[in-house]
């Protein structure tokens, strides 16, 4: 089966329809704690929280879905879309999350200014 990716797919129930989450097979067997955690990030949406959770918490859980998704490096554009916030708000939260730790900055050119953002490694681990 070369050159096939074998996908192991999830269907969760979300009001009216479904949402299916696809994995690659090989994520499943190799990385299994990174499909787990990727998995709770998901269904946590759909569980309400014992105890209240900040909406700077929330934001920034919902910026790291958002860079899984994109599968690329986030730019303060992506986050001013997503939320709808001005291009000042987005690239603060983002720089708050590098300061955190969760995300690293990649610098453009001579390395004067940050254009993009990655996950950082470990950073699923921070939502366990």
């Amino acid at each position: 089966m070369a050159g096939q990716i074998l996908l192991c797919r999830f269907c969760l129930a979300a009001g009216m329809g479904f949402h299916v989450i696809s994995f690659a097979y090989d994520d499943v067997e190799q990385r299994p704690d990174l499909c787990i955690t990727l998995l709770r990030m998901v269904l946590s949406r759909y569980v309400p929280s014992q105890t209240p959770i900040s909406s700077a918490l929330f934001a920034e859980k919902e910026i790291i879905r958002l860079a899984i998704q994109l599968a690329q490096p986030l730019r303060p554009k992506d986050v001013e879309l997503h939320f709808k916030i001005d291009h000042k708000t987005a690239v603060l939260m983002l720089k708050k999350l590098c300061t955190k730790g969760l995300l690293l900055p990649s610098f453009r050119g001579n390395g004067e200014r940050v254009v993009r953002y990655e996950l950082a490694p470990g950073v699923l681990d921070y939502f366990d």
